[in-house]
């Protein structure tokens, strides 16, 4: 009885860790990481060889560098100024309790393109770091998902064999 309880919350950490994606204030790496850790202290600790451990290290630093390297890139391509930036993060966390999902993509893109012509740019160069803002947040989403779902994949394969 415990195991089936055990695996149900493992279930719902790996499933929170996606939720995170449209809630960013939900911790989705952690919760992975959680949900390996009680599979490894409540289910069966010999399992799980240090090799695992290694390569989800090596997925979650992956995970942390993509998701900077595409807000950096797409940001810095489109011209936001640090205060864009800044604000298109608060903007990202507060949009993800406002309609969500359409609120990740409104509230950040209305809150940069303000915080773009508040600094004097050009409407169109305000328009192209909003929109930098939406694309860049929408690409690490994607990212991140796809890492995260290798990340419990691997697990999966772990148990298998």
């Amino acid at each position: 009885m415990l195991e089936i309880v055990l695996w149900a919350v493992i279930a719902a950490c790996f499933i929170l860790a996606f939720v995170g994606l449209v809630y960013p204030v939900i911790p989705g790496v952690a919760l992975l990481w959680a949900g390996f850790l009680v599979y490894l202290f409540g289910i069966d600790s010999g399992e799980l060889h240090w090799t695992f451990w290694v390569l989800q290290a090596v997925f979650t630093v992956f995970l942390f560098l993509v998701d900077f390297l595409a807000n950096s890139y797409f940001l810095k391509k489109y011209g936001s100024t640090k205060w864009g930036e800044r604000i298109g993060v608060v903007s990202i966390l507060i949009g993800s309790f406002i309609l969500p999902p359409f609120g990740l993509l409104i509230v950040p893109f209305l809150s940069v393109f303000i915080t773009e012509m508040a600094q004097k740019k050009a409407a169109k160069a305000a328009f192209m770091a909003a929109l930098a803002t939406v694309i860049s947040f929408l690409s690490s989403s994607v990212a991140k998902a796809v890492i995260q779902f290798i990340m419990i994949a691997v697990f999966a394969l772990y148990l298998i064999w």
